[in-house]
């Protein structure tokens, strides 16, 4: 919901419309929230009540920054550490790939989503994956910004062909280098998009 934009940037969190729609109680909504404001998704004002953090198009280059180095070293050892059945997994994405035109906006991001996870849990450190997945849900929350005008953004899609095979085919300096140049593309597509930069 707040990924999706859903519950709106800078919005009032209600716990009890969350209980509501969710069906569960104040204590595990009060708990997520506390994860989420940990994530940099909710902020607590004291005495003021919870709020949907804002989206900011600044942190777009910090997100890329940080995404280059990290997303670019699970590839690497994805490609050194795949098992049988994550290449199973990287192959199935391939053929997803292929059927791209056949995808809407939403349904490209959920592709983009899946490969990226794939990548994370290929390269079997759980701490590189726990801290990519934060980065990841926060440059999600900035594509939906971009949903309505983003065609140009499925090249950047695409270009998960080059880092899925080199993943496949073991080839550890490919998939850093394909990683690496794909957030780089993917983070100046934004920025186009969005700002006209």
């Amino acid at each position: 919901m707040i990924v999706s934009l859903e519950l709106r940037p800078g919005g009032v969190i209600d716990e009890r419309r969350l209980m509501e729609q969710l069906g569960i109680g104040r204590t595990p909504i009060r708990e997520a929230l506390r994860t989420l404001a940990q994530e940099r998704l909710v902020e607590v004002y004291p005495r003021r009540g919870m709020f949907v953090t804002r989206v900011e198009i600044r942190d777009l280059a910090s997100l890329a920054e940080v995404r280059t180095v990290l997303e670019s070293s699970a590839a690497r050892l994805a490609a050194e550490r795949a098992t049988d059945e994550d290449r199973d997994t990287v192959a199935s994405l391939l053929d997803e790939l292929e059927r791209h035109e056949e995808l809407d906006q939403r349904e490209l991001m959920a592709l983009d989503e899946r490969i990226h996870r794939q990548v994370y849990r290929a390269a079997h450190n759980q701490f590189l994956e726990a801290s990519l997945e934060q980065y990841y849900v926060l440059a999600l929350r900035i594509w939906y910004l971009a949903l309505d005008q983003a065609r140009e953004l499925e090249q950047a899609v695409l270009d998960h062909r080059e880092i899925l095979e080199a993943i496949r085919d073991g080839d550890a300096e490919r998939a850093d280098q394909a990683m690496r140049r794909h957030v780089v593309e993917f983070e100046e597509a934004m920025r186009r998009v969005l700002v006209g930069a």
